[in-house]
């Protein structure tokens, strides 16, 4: 059986082999017959003119130049109809390359999925790999090509409006999301029909911007590049990722638009990338105002020369790259080599054989109805939600609750749920097809519950006029649920904030509320960590929704009612304070620190505000209880080819089922470049019945113990570690040393 198996693979490989072999000699046979001018049109992407997800461009003169071969790319074309139409165009070209249809699908297309971030707080790959996988299959089927998703970044700063979009703060779990990710958007393989390309973004290191303001510089040793900016994108890349996407911002000086370091060296180099890279959004121009390039025309030499295949809409490639080419600064090896991994794209997609296989307006229709996404879209939506505070189990809910008051801004929203970075399509009515919270909760209750309705105030502005109103409604009632956050748009790109503090007066109508003495829950719907101390410290019972897209209402009401019992874990750290930002939980230790959060007296701390978060890493809370028990390692050495079984008892001592994500830590004490404090280095996201105990193993091998040295080599260091089992970064349980040997 193993030797039937062995050859098997070997002959899958060879066919593989066989069949890259062949689109390559295809490749290399279509570019000998294409004009300079054709080979530039195909590094040339321009957007529709209808938005969708981003602004648009007018240009007249779009479709003569599709006929003409000089566009390689289109996005923000929605629907069948549309990328059917554009086609045609293209296939009245001289040589009929087809275009390639790019869309922002970044958490879901119809169907649409909780935010990044908040998926990101499920700690669940299979659900996040299902909600990409959706997305790709209705997107695919509306003749999308190609996603720019998913977003990779590393951001420790919630005042970035981006954080929504990525995994959040860490590492180790950013680099499993992103692996996750690429697989659900491109299935099984290119050029399957439910499969997309995925777009791997942003390259690199835009979290990581001075002040958390979008597009702004970032200044960083190259061992934290390396360590903990790069390696959600090396997994992506390892996850098949076809094509990436440079950013906005300068590294170190250099805009990663022309930065060669990052395409040539690390990229297409070191990582032997085979995709192409697109620039976002007008990027290669953007080099002029950085002041890195003195027009439009230096700006496309240092794309090209850089290693940034594709231009998204600045036309710096389509108006200049002949003349560069012709005064023999720019090799046309060069241009060859951009022209041809985008063209082997076109050819895995199958769209040399049929340019249309996408635009088919009867698989579009089954697609986009089948009832097991808004199934799938429910199942994440619940996985993602955090319960942050519970006290005197005010919740769940009961069922037999007479009287609900259900107060707050956010209450009867239909298409703000779906959050920032969703596709609108035009012929989708949204206060019929998302679920308002409001309309989940009356999907929830009985006939023997009453629901009352107060708005209370807007989410912004200083009007306290239907306070008096929420108040009255909140005294009628038997518990209060308060609806309160930032509005959908208040983040993504573009939308960095100085103050994230609950904006308006919508804690002052927490306050209000809470004095009248009933219980009252606090749902927070939000795109990045808030600040609200007040809230966090008086309301009994606090449930973080983010904005969890299409079935938010479902989900929500579920969570509320114990009929889904809340298990999500926060994937970014939440601040006391905006001055404590940028807050992390793996950062280092320094010569003086802090004993404990109070600790203030010649240390590093603030002498007005406690060491700790708010809520750490990895933080959430569910309607049971865990014990964990039994730490037991295998050896307490290790050599570089073994490894160490750490095990312990996991236990729901509480009366409900749950699911625990199980998280280890590793602390390397002592090393040739000071290391951090403690580092997610693996995680289990564990079901168990009430009074259920399972033994629970992890395995710890040198890869975990790697790091950047002081020569920035990647290596382990023999030495001491220490090994911690939590249920967040601030909250171990278990905890054991051992040592790693030459």
């Amino acid at each position: 059986m193993k030797k039937i198996t062995t050859f098997a693979l070997l002959m899958a490989a060879l066919f593989a082999t066989a069949q890259q072999q062949t689109i390559d000699q295809k490749v290399n046979d279509l570019l000998k017959k294409m004009t300079i001018e054709e080979k530039i049109g195909q590094l040339n992407q321009y957007t529709g003119d209808n938005q969708a997800t981003g602004p648009i461009t007018i240009n007249p003169n779009k479709q003569a130049e599709i006929k003409a071969g000089l566009i390689g790319s289109m996005l923000n074309i929605i629907g069948t109809k549309y990328t059917r139409q554009y086609q045609e165009l293209a296939m009245q070209s001289r040589l009929k390359i087809p275009l390639l249809f790019g869309q922002d699908v970044i958490h879901g297309y119809k169907t649409t999925f909780p935010l990044p971030l908040a998926e990101a707080a499920s700690w669940d790959l299979q659900a996040i790999e299902l909600a990409a996988r959706v997305a790709a299959e209705e997107a695919s089927a509306s003749g999308i090509h190609w996603t720019f998703a998913p977003m990779v970044d590393i951001s420790r700063d919630p005042r970035w409006g981006r954080v929504m979009e990525g995994a959040g703060e860490d590492t180790y779990l950013g680099s499993k999301i992103a692996y996750a990710r690429v697989k659900g958007f491109q299935g099984n393989k290119l050029g399957d029909l439910n499969s997309v390309m995925a777009c791997v973004k942003h390259f690199a290191a835009y979290g990581a911007g001075v002040g958390g303001r979008d597009y702004n510089s970032v200044d960083m040793s190259e061992r934290m590049l390396l360590e903990t900016y790069l390696p959600p994108f090396k997994a992506a890349l390892d996850a098949g990722a076809a094509t990436f996407m440079n950013s906005f911002n300068d590294l170190n000086g250099i805009p990663a638009t022309g930065n060669a370091h990052l395409q040539r060296d690390i990229l297409k180099g070191k990582w032997n990338f085979q995709g192409f890279v697109v620039s976002d959004w007008g990027s290669i121009g953007e080099m002029v105002a950085h002041g890195y390039s003195k027009d439009l025309k230096e700006a496309a030499y240092s794309a090209i020369t850089a290693g940034s295949d594709m231009d998204m809409e600045s036309n710096a490639y389509r108006y200049n790259l002949a003349q560069l080419i012709k005064e023999g600064r720019v090799s046309i090896d060069l241009v060859d080599d951009a022209v041809k991994r985008i063209l082997r794209k076109k050819f895995e997609l199958g769209l040399f054989d049929d340019p249309y296989r996408y635009s088919d307006d009867k698989r579009a229709e089954k697609v986009l109805a089948n009832p097991a996404n808004r199934k799938a879209a429910l199942e994440v939506a619940e996985k993602s939600i955090v319960l942050l505070k519970n006290e005197n189990q005010t919740l769940p809910l009961s069922k037999n609750v007479k009287t609900i008051a259900f107060i707050g801004p956010m209450v009867k929203e239909y298409k703000a749920n779906m959050g920032f970075w969703s596709v609108e399509l035009p012929d989708v009515n949204y206060d019929k097809w998302v679920v308002s919270q409001w309309d989940g909760l009356q999907n929830k209750v009985g006939k023997n519950t009453k629901l009352l309705y107060a708005k209370g105030c807007d989410i912004t502005g200083d009007n306290k006029d239907g306070f008096a109103e929420a108040v009255e409604t909140a005294k009628q009632a038997d518990v209060v649920i308060l609806s309160i956050g930032e509005r959908h748009d208040m983040s993504g790109e573009a939308k960095s904030r100085s103050d994230i503090h609950l904006p308006g007066v919508q804690e002052d109508l927490v306050k209000a509320i809470q004095a009248t003495g009933k219980p009252v829950v606090v749902l927070i719907n939000a795109g990045r960590p808030l600040v609200f101390n007040w809230t966090a410290d008086n309301v009994p019972a606090i449930v973080y929704t983010w904005w969890l897209g299409t079935e938010a209402g479902n989900a929500i009401a579920n969570v509320l009612f114990g009929d889904y019992n809340p298990s999500g874990k926060l994937p970014i750290t939440f601040p006391r304070e905006i001055g404590q930002i940028p807050i992390y939980y793996n950062h280092f230790s320094t010569g003086r620190p802090a004993k404990d959060e109070d600790s203030k007296n010649y240390v590093s701390a603030y002498i007005d505000l406690k060491n700790s978060p708010k809520f750490p890493f990895g933080y959430g809370l569910s309607y049971t209880k865990f014990d964990y028990s039994g730490l037991k390692l295998s050896s307490t050495k290790i050599k570089s080819n073994e490894t160490i079984k750490v095990s312990f008892q996991l236990a729901n001592v509480g009366k409900v089922a749950g699911d625990e994500v199980v998280q280890l830590y590793i602390k390397d004490k002592f090393g040739s470049v000071v290391r951090p404090v403690l580092e997610l280095r693996d995680f289990q996201k564990v079901k168990l019945n009430a009074g259920e105990t399972k033994t629970i193993e992890f395995t710890i091998d040198k890869e975990k113990l790697f790091f950047y040295n002081n020569k920035l080599e990647w290596t382990a260091e023999p030495g001491d570690f220490e090994v911690m089992i939590g249920a967040s970064s601030a909250d171990i349980k278990l905890k054991s040393d051992f040592e790693l040997v030459n």
